[in-house]
């Protein structure tokens, strides 16, 4: 069996050397180690070097491991080049590994047993000191597998989980990061650049930065839907293209800042299209916060970089001023002028079911338009920029189509009965 004085070395090993400091477990009283990264961060390494850790410093003890499907736990955290085989070959406690019934047992007689989240039910019964439990946000059946496994959670004096997962909008989720029981670690696919390769964080930071999908899988950051909104960040990454086909009509919508100051709303400037293909596209955000000579000049570059049809601007707040301001930059632009005679929720329930129905895609990715359109609600008191100049460049577009009978019908029962 191995010594006192060799554990100690390979746990040293790991804490003094190869590990950073925010995958040392954290001191303090707690009873769940939430570790949200982005991928390649080091969660499977560092789940793995807790769980190890735990089974060969407290002989004949029992732990869980707990990923979203028995493949999941098996090839990757087990057999995985990051897994707990791999580090307790470092403790030269390579031990009984049974593939079939899938669990090792250590030669202190510990022993470290898989579980599938698709499979809760397995989960019932069997007791242990601790888990760790792996892409929680992935579960299938989260609550359940998660409650299942508390349960049984009842050996030794503070049984503890380590869960370690790319964050994804779920309210178990949220809840379980606001428990005040639970320490919570955050990171960055770049927080681990040393142990991965150059040339793919490069792609994937070019491909991928700015967006939420980057957000979220590169950077860790828990994106979460708005109830009551409008928009889905699922809706808009499914429909999301990265080319955009020939366009048939491209308008470029504007929602102007009413003033100046340190704190005024920025002018939303978005460019949108109908392709030939029937379809509607974002095609670019030039959103800025200025001057008004600022955000026309602006307005006018994004007319002529995209060849628009015309410019759709609201001018409720400014009137005619809003024009004028443009036709001191360049008299000859297409503008139409459009009144918000009814609430911002009428207008844009007609885009927002559009959307509903995979025909709006965002060319690439807007970070701050995404934002706004799936953290804006009907119910909210803001006015946000990007969201109104897209739903006036959207609602320009979609003035061509032929709207059926029950959905005229729906809008002006909507119009009557206000927001």
């Amino acid at each position: 069996m191995i010594s006192v004085e060799q554990r100690a070395s390979a746990r040293v090993y790991w804490a003094g050397v190869q590990a950073r400091e925010e995958q040392i477990e954290p001191e303090g009283d707690w009873n769940t180690w939430l570790i949200q990264s982005g991928r390649g961060w080091g969660k499977t390494r560092t789940g793995a070097e807790w769980i190890v850790w735990q089974a060969v410093n407290n002989p004949n003890t029992r732990w869980a491991v707990v990923a979203p499907t028995y493949s999941d736990v098996r090839d990757t955290c087990i057999e995985g080049v990051s897994g707990i085989r791999a580090v307790l070959d470092r403790y030269r406690m390579s031990g009984n590994w049974n593939r079939s019934l899938g669990e090792v047992i250590l030669k202190n007689g510990s022993r470290i047993k898989l579980f599938s989240a698709d499979q809760p039910e397995r989960l019932r019964g069997p007791q242990h000191h601790g888990a760790w439990v792996d892409e929680l946000a992935a579960w299938r059946y989260m609550e359940e597998a998660w409650n299942q496994l508390k349960f049984g959670l009842r050996l030794g004096e503070h049984p503890k989980i380590v869960a370690t997962t790319t964050p994804k909008p779920s309210k178990f989720l949220k809840a379980l990061q606001d428990n005040p029981t639970t320490i919570v670690t955050r990171g960055s696919t770049f927080d681990n650049a040393a142990n991965l390769s150059g040339e793919a964080l490069k792609e994937l930071k070019l491909r991928y930065e700015g967006s939420r999908m980057g957000r979220q899988e590169l950077y860790g950051e828990l994106i979460e839907d708005v109830e009551g909104a409008l928009w889905t960040a699922k809706n808009l990454d499914e429909t999301r293209v990265i080319k955009a086909p020939e366009m048939e009509r491209i308008v470029v919508g504007v929602d102007p800042a009413v003033s100046f100051t340190e704190d005024s709303d920025a002018t939303g400037i978005i460019t949108v299209g109908k392709g030939v293909d029937g379809e509607f596209y974002v095609l670019a955000d030039h959103t800025i916060k200025g001057t008004p000579d600022q955000w026309a000049r602006q307005v006018a570059i994004a007319f002529y970089a995209a060849k628009a049809d015309h410019i759709v601007i609201e001018v409720n707040q400014g009137g005619d001023l809003n024009e004028s301001v443009l036709r001191t930059i360049d008299p000859d632009l297409p503008i139409r002028k459009v009144h918000a005679t009814r609430g911002k929720r009428i207008r844009a329930e007609p885009v927002s079911a559009l959307s509903e129905q995979f025909r709006v895609h965002l060319c690439g990715y807007f970070q701050d338009l995404e934002d706004e359109l799936t953290q804006w609600s009907p119910e909210s008191s803001d006015s946000p920029d990007r969201l109104d100049a897209f739903v006036w460049g959207m609602t320009a577009l979609m003035q061509g189509r032929t709207i059926p009978i029950a959905q005229r019908v729906f809008q002006t029962l909507w119009a009557i009965i206000g927001t």
